[in-house]
């Protein structure tokens, strides 16, 4: 207080500290009704409330909210503190304000000894993946399941035995429920053992690093080693999926750059399932490596694993933020974490079989996993996200950040997204705050369009444009793109000469598939569903522009049917 000359006094406030000091009002009520739970319903519809039930069971609090209050404000609701305070059967009542309360923690950096080796969650580049920063916060994965589909895990390694889960394991190799995988002088089924450490690892026990998802429960399935059919896909994919929250897959057909391949239909089936029953409805998380073929030019939108609606494409990027030799560049990434590059650069630290340590993961099969973990704790700081929820705020904590491309465009909405990472790096910190705060999304719509009726002719290039309405009018009428699907059957002499780019209303180009050099297929595409995620929450209304582009001999020819298919969010649900 300061003392004025004419008796009167002033006082000052800093902005911050005062608003921090004040009161802050919700829209509920705490009422105490000893006459019972029907009168409390009564004074609840008198005074325009809504009873949302006893406080504690058994007692006389009711929890009344009312709908027309605002959920905020720095003063109280004297109109209704007066018409409760008139009210006989009301012993006592309460605005109920915002208390300001933080966790007693320390922010924890692990004491095990490959730790410092960690460099892409441990600060020792910028950006790295923010871990830190969700831990600090109090999330560490407890509580949460991830299985990794692969060639089996070491169950008793000492940096995954404590958080090992036998209810998230299998052998559909052998049909046993011992995941162990099968040593032999080659150590090739160490893969499975790899990708499970950096999940969840455990932490401060002295051994290796320390998985993302320390506190993470981890299964491990082995499918790999053997005879792999559509059987065992699908079995791997649908284990348990009310108790297992997160499958990442490391794996996928081969890229050679020539093969156009996808899951059966028992593994669709198992895919679909997840998504409409896993976790109690909430669906399953899928998390899929994008691939190893960039090498020979492969396009990881001809991986019908990678370019599933229901999966979330993982790529890669250097300590150096540069594209990495292996990886593959494609339309339905998402998002991306680090791997290693060239010889020269660092790779990912984590736990190996014969119970040993390695500083020599990499790959987009390192990246994979690391997405899991983090997206292990977004699930952790809100259990009701759905599958697409995450994929909702995976796209809005992912960032360009210093990641090199020549490709980075800024689509309809305002954000940047690259054929090579999707919408950029993974940042734990942001995606765990954005669970939090994230609002459920309205069920999933679907409108279809057919673009092209009948049969067209290609030769160098050809053009088709449709004026699409989104399915206005009917009940698939959407306002709001989430992924957006094109699917496309035609011949064509050399399959991998022909480069399809498709371009929204709002002028995202997304390149379906490139130039592949090595597929010199004659088969074409038969019905394939080509996905882009680079027009997420554009408004589908106007104008879709199909380019077919014959970049090789111009004695190809072919033909095509076209159909465009748009998954997308309900109006007004969150964008």
């Amino acid at each position: 207080m300061l003392s004025t000359g004419g008796g009167a006094a002033l006082a000052l406030c800093f902005w911050l500290p005062c608003v921090l000091a004040l009161r802050v009002y919700t829209n509920s009520w705490a009422v105490a009704v000893p006459a019972g739970p029907e009168e409390a319903e009564r004074i609840a519809r008198k005074f325009g409330f809504v009873n949302m039930g006893q406080v504690i069971r058994g007692s006389h609090f009711y929890h009344l909210q009312h709908r027309g209050v605002q959920r905020k404000s720095l003063s109280p609701h004297w109109g209704r503190q007066v018409r409760l305070k008139k009210e006989p059967q009301v012993h006592w009542f309460e605005q109920q304000t915002v208390k300001r309360r933080t966790k007693r923690q320390i922010s924890m950096v692990p004491t095990d000894p490959f730790f410092r080796k960690q460099w892409y969650m441990n600060n020792d580049v910028s950006p790295d993946l923010n871990v830190l920063s969700a831990w600090g916060h109090g999330f560490t994965g407890h509580g949460v399941v991830v299985t990794v589909l692969d060639d089996g895990i070491e169950k008793d390694h000492p940096d995954l035995e404590e958080n090992y889960d036998p209810l998230a394991s299998y052998d559909f190799n052998n049909d046993d429920p011992d995941p162990q995988p099968r040593y032999n002088p080659s150590d090739e089924n160490r893969h499975g053992t790899r990708c499970a450490g950096e999940v969840a690892a455990v932490a401060n026990n002295d051994i290796c690093g320390v998985g993302i998802a320390y506190n993470a429960r981890i299964g491990g399935v082995r499918m790999l080693d053997g005879l792999i059919t559509d059987v065992i896909e699908a079995r791997s994919l649908s284990l348990n999926s009310q108790y297992i929250h997160i499958y990442s897959a490391s794996w996928g057909p081969e890229d050679d750059g020539k093969n156009v391949d996808g899951p059966g239909i028992l593994a669709m089936e198992a895919f679909y399932k997840g998504i409409v029953n896993g976790r109690n409805g909430l669906g399953s998380i899928f998390v899929w490596a994008s691939g190893n073929g960039g090498l020979r030019y492969d396009n990881c939108n001809c991986d019908g694993y990678t370019n599933s609606i229901f999966t979330l494409s993982v790529g890669s990027t250097t300590e150096n933020g540069e594209v990495p030799w292996y990886s593959e560049a494609c339309a339905s990434m998402l998002t991306t974490t680090f791997s290693s590059g060239i010889k020269e650069n660092r790779q990912i630290v984590t736990t190996d079989i014969r119970y040993r340590c390695t500083e020599q993961h990499t790959g987009t099969s390192a990246s994979a996993p690391l997405a899991a973990g983090i997206i292990a704790l977004a699930l952790e700081a809100n259990p009701a996200l759905t599958w697409r929820d995450v994929q909702h705020i995976v796209v809005r904590a992912s960032s360009p950040a210093t990641l090199k491309a020549d490709d980075w465009v800024i689509n309809g909405v305002g954000r940047k997204v690259s054929h090579h990472y999707g919408y950029g790096l993974l940042d734990a910190g942001k995606l765990v705050d954005l669970a939090l705060k994230w609002e459920t999304t309205r069920p999933q719509r679907m409108c279809l369009v057919r673009l092209v009726s009948n049969p067209q002719r290609i030769s160098s290039h050809l053009v088709v444009s449709l004026n699409v309405g989104g399915c206005s009018g009917t009940p698939n009428f959407i306002l709001s793109l989430e992924h957006v699907q094109a699917q496309v059957s035609l011949s064509f002499t050399r399959r991998g000469d022909l480069e399809i780019y498709l371009t929204s209303p709002m002028g995202t180009r997304s390149v379906l598939v490139a130039l592949r050099p090595y597929d010199t297929s004659s088969s074409g595409y038969k019905n394939w569903s080509f996905m882009s995620t680079h027009t997420w929450d554009e408004n589908p209304h106007g104008t879709w522009t199909l380019e077919l582009v014959n970049k090789g001999d111009y004695r190809n020819t072919g033909g095509y049917h076209f159909y465009l298919l748009f998954d997308i969010q309900t109006f007004g649900s969150k964008n």
